[in-house]
């Protein structure tokens, strides 16, 4: 019968095999390694390889144990010559009596070092059904072979509670300096020296003999830190009360000398710590922590306890940069009604700037002005002319910091939109945001200058610019988590407006998907881009669907003129479901506020623009053409503004029966110019269907199809842009069947199969399909359902 050995490493395995080979021959032999490295095991082996030879031999495990008398009987037995002795021992403790006896066994032989298993071996020792598991294993034991043992049972990547408790036997019996450099070792100092003199209170002498007495536990791994296993184990097995003081202490060490302290702080949060020295250290954390995780940020400061007003400010401004609005406003209102005086306008920034991201500007912008610092002033001009105000006398000077810098460059962007030189607005805020670009996502902003280029550069036609500026602030995140969702709402906007439909349509997924409630001037630019892809897809269920989010949204957040873009957006499927008058006094409050600020043409030509379209889907004539009036007042202004101005000129000829395919093809190439694809394609799509001239028809297809401007990596074709059904009128469309169709698209709407209208027309029923599909193609369509309920507007 036969026992299965086992497993030792190379110098080891030979061991046993020379004895059995030569067992009279006289063997004298150290082994030496750490704990858990199997020198038992070896020994064992030994002792076997000499009972089955029949040889008697000195075998003596955890010689380090030994007192002096018993290790130099050892040593004199070794120094004879003539007896086989094998003796096992660990690093540390190294007496001079073992030292001297080490000594004694090198001069015959060099110790044998039992290693660590490789990843192989120790898929070589676990049952069949661990294997699968054996990097697991080897990542958490380093391969030291006790502790792979211990592991060998586990069916899944999870340290099992038993195994973690049999460790108990390894750490309670350790000095008390061994076990206090093991906790520091589980709080990441095994390799700070100088911190572990001031723990132990010991010179670096005295730190090198615990470090070695540490090592020689087997509990290291190679580089001098715990070993992961080892780690969870003292941080389990270890004095809540030790460990906690512990990670105290080395903290204020590490304040003291300016170093990090948030892996130190970060486990004691929930351990109720508290005391001066541990508020301490959680504010030293804090501020750590903000600029890459400002909800940590926040909880740490929360473990402070009762905060004074400046830590509830801190703590204010945290939750806010995480997203948690609701906790920033009840702490810095806390401050603002009870609070310090000196504290009361930082209370007021914080508050201001979360009023802002929950769609309050006006409010935000009397907080703004209430705050008496610098960044304030200039975000209150960002939000008096956001509200229809012009701010009255200059802008103070800015002092030399980033923030402030920045800031004043947004305000001073904000106001030469809507002056004089609104095209130097767009350079001015993205020189803005190349300052506050250092700062990244650890500073809190009412909005960001890369938004407001974003905005200011859609507004101007400017898309590759606003493409570019919001990709480099998704990639900085500039403004932090707070920031992300309405920088990735703004990039899908271009997508749109550029006819990418798939990808404004991905970002909407994505949102979904995150599950997290958008703050209201979040939620009204996600649902106008929900009801903008519904209606350029003509997609008429999920438009009326979203039709009532997008009459919320506008409840809940007050026009301003960074709204303009979804109030556009809402306009114009008000028309297209016959609902315009829940958006009429938002619409007017708009107009009036472009009109407070005098109407600048950077703000008031999208505004007209989108006004326009939802009048003519209206077929309110005269609403259109007083749009295209005020478009053509903005026409001297820039090149943007003429060329908008020039298609709603053209649009107006077309809806009137006049088309001019050379004037409508420039036209709608101006639009394309500027950005504006999808309404470019529209354009020269609604006069294709409404031209008699055949020849020009197919001119202007052509030339629909070829303003789509389907963006690079666009992985499927966007919806026609020019089969938008709703720009063409119930009368327009019914004008446009031919007499066949119109007996075609009756029969069919009173229920008749293909095969019943051929009948009763004298057709097959293979030409009543390709009938159906023009008529479909003509209105735009993408469901029969939505077909038969154009159909039953237009015939009545």
């Amino acid at each position: 019968m036969t026992t299965e050995r086992p497993l030792l490493s190379d110098p080891a395995g030979r061991v046993p095999a020379e004895i059995a080979a030569a067992p009279d021959a006289v063997l004298r032999l150290g082994v030496l390694a750490p704990g858990g490295y199997g020198k038992t095991t070896v020994l064992r082996e030994v002792e076997r390889a000499y009972r089955e030879a029949g040889v008697a031999a000195t075998i003596v495990d955890d010689a380090h144990l030994l007192g002096d008398a018993e290790l130099g009987s050892l040593r004199a037995l070794v120094e004879r010559g003539d007896a086989r002795v094998v003796v096992a021992y660990r690093p540390w403790p190294r007496s001079r009596a073992l030292a001297a006896l080490a000594e004694a066994l090198g001069r015959v032989r060099p110790p044998l070092m039992p290693a660590a298993f490789t990843r192989e071996q120790v898929r070589a020792v676990l049952p069949a059904a661990g294997r699968g598991l054996a990097d697991f294993v080897h990542r958490q034991t380093g391969g030291v072979p006790r502790f792979v043992a211990r592991l060998a049972g586990v069916t899944t990547a999870e340290v099992p509670a038993e195994v973690i408790a049999s460790f108990r036997a390894d750490l309670d019996w350790l000095e008390p300096a061994v076990q206090k450099f093991l906790l520091a070792a589980e709080a990441g100092a095994a390799l700070r020296l100088d911190l572990l003199g001031a723990l132990l209170d010991k010179d670096s002498d005295a730190v090198g003999e615990v470090i070695e007495a540490g090592r020689a536990t087997g509990l290291l791994a190679p580089d001098g830190t715990l070993l992961p296993i080892a780690r969870t184990a003292v941080a389990a097995l270890s004095r809540t009360d030790r460990r906690i003081a512990v990670r105290q202490r080395l903290a204020e060490l590490e304040m003291r000398s300016g170093g990090p302290v948030l892996h130190l702080v970060r486990p004691l949060l929930g351990t109720g710590v508290g005391g001066p020295a541990a508020a301490e250290a959680f504010q030293a954390a804090a501020r750590e922590a903000l600029p890459t995780d400002p909800a940590l940020s926040a909880r740490l400061l929360a473990a402070v306890g009762t905060p004074d007003d400046e830590v509830a400010v801190r703590q204010a401004a945290a939750s806010a940069l995480s997203g948690d609005l609701d906790a920033a406003l009840r702490l810095a209102d806390r401050v603002l009604s009870a609070g310090d005086r000196a504290h009361r306008g930082a209370a007021a920034e914080v508050a201001a700037i979360a009023l802002a991201h929950r769609g309050q500007l006006a409010r935000s912008t009397e907080l703004h002005r209430w705050s008496p610092s610098a960044t304030s002033t200039a975000f209150a001009v960002v939000g008096q002319v956001g509200t229809g105000r012009v701010p009255a006398g200059p802008l103070p000077v800015a002092p030399p910091t980033l923030l402030d810098g920045g800031a004043s460059l947004m305000a001073h962007g904000v106001l030469e939109s809507i002056g004089d030189t609104p095209t130097t607005a767009l350079s001015t805020l993205v020189r803005a945001v190349g300052l506050l670009e250092p700062a990244g996502r650890a500073v809190l902003l009412p909005d960001t200058p890369a938004a407001l280029a974003g905005l200011v550069a859609l507004h101007s036609g400017e898309l590759a610019v606003a493409e570019s500026v919001l990709d480099r602030a998704l990639a900085t995140s500039l403004g932090g988590t707070l920031m992300t969702v309405r920088h990735g709402l703004l990039r899908a906007w271009i997508a749109m407006v550029r006819g990418n439909l798939v990808q404004a349509r991905e970002t909407l997924i994505s949102l979904r998907r995150a599950g997290r409630p958008l703050e209201p001037r979040d939620w009204i630019f996600a649902v106008a881009l929900e009801v903008g892809v519904a209606r350029r897809t003509s997609d008429l269920a999920t438009l009326k669907r979203t039709w009532e989010q997008a009459c919320e949204a506008v409840l809940r957040h007050p026009v301003d003129l960074y709204t303009f873009l979804p109030l556009g957006e809402f306009a114009a499927a008000a028309a297209r479901l016959r609902d315009q008058h829940r958006l009429t006094p938002h619409l007017g409050a708009a107009r009036d506020l472009v009109r407070r600020l005098g109407d600048p043409p950077l703000w008031a030509v999208p505004l007209h623009w989108s006004l326009l379209h939802a009048a003519i889907i209206a077929e309110e004539t005269s609403a259109a053409e007083e749009h295209a009036a005020a478009l053509a007042a903005c026409a001297p202004s820039g090149r943007y503004s003429a060329l908008v101005s020039t298609a709603a000129e053209s649009w107006l000829d077309v809806l009137a029966g006049k088309v001019d395919a050379d004037r409508v093809e420039s036209a709608a190439r101006g639009l394309h110019a500027v950005g504006q694809w999808w309404d470019a394609a529209r354009l020269a799509g609604q006069a294709a269907i409404r031209t008699s001239d055949r020849q020009a028809m197919v001119r202007l297809l052509d030339c629909a199809r070829l303003l789509q401007g389907r963006p690079a990596g666009a992985t499927r074709k966007p919806a026609e842009p020019a089969a938008e059904p709703v720009e063409t009128g119930r009368l327009g469309d019914a004008g446009k069947l031919s007499d066949r169709e119109r007996q075609v698209a009756e029969l069919v709407i009173g229920g008749s199969t293909y095969r019943q209208v051929g009948d009763r027309l004298f057709i097959s029923a293979k030409t009543v399909e390709h009938h159906v599909a023009r008529i479909r193609q003509r209105l735009g369509c993408t469901s029969r359902a939505e077909l038969l309920d154009q159909l039953r507007q237009i015939l009545g």
